[in-house]
């Protein structure tokens, strides 16, 4: 699938990668300086929003997104039964990498995708050229005492139900997920966000599948610590986050040497909307330095 736009074209397509079909989309000028977008767990392509991914092609940057594994088109496994680990999706990014012909790139990550670029960082460091961290957290474990998620989001997470085989009922757990984690102190733009949410149920092989994500077992293998981390890195943390408190940014931008923090006033949880312009001009400006 090709589809104009105006920095080149937007191609779709399904690649291969340890036996697997994943979908991937790139954005711009494939002779410019790649940028990889990583999403959190559960979450396709979709919300990395295709006007932000021309944002950063027109800045100049190659954009590849992609859906992970039981997310979007990309391959899904049975409910409840997940036939890959954390390390597979690890390698899922290197695999999108070599699909696209890319020795290394800059990759941004949010949420838990943070987590998987920085274990990208330190298990395949030469394919990392520098690390944007959004939203996120340190990937493993330490002496660090960081707060817990705000009151609400827990309560949401603790409490919601909703019905995986009923599209509507998807729909609606996830549009009130999405106003969680927004953190309350700015409007909630539910139009927009239900407009984005069905299109992403509507998309999915099983939506159901996305649950997959939440039963993948913790990776018990050591690896050497954050503070091993080369590649020049930027973070950028929400004041407003509810899942991830901006401590966690913090302890993430004192632990990797060298570590800039870009703190949002009065954001939440991922990549908002009122914050594309500040977010992507820091993207711009990182690798264009890295």
């Amino acid at each position: 699938m090709i589809v104009s736009s105006g920095v080149g074209p937007m191609v779709e397509r399904m690649i291969e990668t340890a036996g697997v079909e994943l979908c991937a989309e790139s954005f711009g000028d494939p002779d410019d300086p790649p940028v990889l977008l990583v999403m959190g767990i559960g979450a396709s392509m979709l919300w990395w929003e295709e006007d932000f991914c021309r944002m950063l092609a027109e800045g100049g940057r190659f954009v590849v997104r992609y859906d992970h594994r039981d997310t979007g088109r990309s391959v899904t496994y049975e409910p409840g039964r997940p036939g890959y680990t954390g390390d597979d999706l690890v390698s899922d990014a290197v695999g999108v990498l070599d699909a696209h012909g890319l020795p290394a790139a800059h990759v941004v990550g949010v949420s838990a995708g943070g987590g998987i670029t920085q274990l990208l960082a330190l298990d395949f460091p030469e394919r990392v050229l520098s690390l944007v961290l959004i939203s996120t957290s340190p990937a493993l474990p330490g002496d660090r005492a960081l707060p817990p998620a705000s009151r609400e989001y827990a309560r949401f997470v603790s409490s919601a139900t909703v019905d995986w085989s009923d599209a509507e009922s998807v729909i609606g757990y996830l549009v009130e997920y999405s106003r969680v984690l927004g953190g309350g102190r700015r409007p909630f733009d539910e139009a927009r966000i239900r407009a984005l949410v069905r299109r992403d149920v509507e998309r999915a092989r099983d939506v159901a599948a996305q649950q997959n994500h939440d039963l993948l077992p913790e990776e018990d293998r050591r690896r050497a610590p954050l503070s091993s981390i080369a590649a020049p890195t930027l973070v950028i943390h929400g004041t407003a986050d509810p899942a991830f408190p901006v401590e966690h940014g913090e302890a993430l931008a004192e632990e990797i040497p060298g570590a800039r923090l870009l703190r949002l006033p009065d954001a939440g949880h991922g990549v908002e909307r009122p914050d594309w312009e500040t977010i992507v001009r820091a993207i711009l400006d990182h690798t264009a330095t890295a």
